[in-house]
């Protein structure tokens, strides 16, 4: 597979709205929420925490600039102001950034939560969605923001799901490397991965729609 063209990874990240720079502050400033906890907090707080605030700080830099924000079906997602598409951060785990590798979610998602029933024929009137977002929300292809802590470094990519296979998110058909600077600061070495019993609230994509 040819090397990825770093120009090419602006352009894409540009296409969609967002920038490495963007990416480069959310994930810091996420981190650094992190570095708050301590080991009398709950085994998986580090993980928990940092999946919450990057999508949190994705939202508060996106949202004043005309994109949407939801947290419908516990799915954290900002939304393009066109509507075009949507983009939520999750935990990966495998190749992430390398597009020789294969990457996953790294947390197994748990069932879809239970869909709308389907409309039979025509309605006269909009849905909530409609008139909320000019679009059914599920309409909206939603890219991840994958992330993964490695050695001394958070490694980063995002990318457009197209499949689950079991509970977990690995079928992707498009991928774009985060070129992201090191973040070695003191306190960096803490897990993002602490196990726990506690669970995180669902994520479930799905790509619905052409691209």
């Amino acid at each position: 597979m040819a090397q990825p063209d770093p120009q090419r990874q602006v352009n894409q990240l540009a296409q969609l709205g967002v920038s490495t720079d963007l990416f480069t502050v959310v994930l810091s400033m996420a981190l650094e929420d992190v570095r708050s906890c301590t080991d009398f907090d709950a085994p998986a707080a580090r993980g928990f925490l940092f999946w919450s605030r990057a999508n949190r700080y994705l939202a508060e830099v996106l949202v004043p600039d005309g994109w949407g924000r939801t947290s419908r079906d516990s799915i954290l997602r900002v939304i393009h102001p066109d509507r075009t598409h949507a983009i939520t951060a999750i935990s990966a785990e495998g190749g992430v950034a390398d597009l020789k590798k294969q990457v996953r979610s790294k947390n197994p998602k748990g069932p879809a939560m239970a869909r709308m029933v389907e409309k039979n024929g025509q309605l006269s009137f909009m849905s909530h969605d409609e008139l909320l977002y000019g679009v059914e929300l599920d309409q909206i292809p939603t890219w991840c923001l994958l992330y993964r802590r490695d050695s001394r470094e958070i490694l980063a990519e995002l990318s457009l799901p197209v499949k689950m296979n079991g509970k977990f998110v690995d079928e992707w058909l498009t991928r774009i490397p985060i070129s992201l600077p090191p973040m070695d600061a003191p306190g960096f070495d803490i897990s993002l991965d602490a196990p726990g019993t506690e669970e995180a609230p669902e994520v479930v994509v799905e790509f619905l729609g052409e691209n």
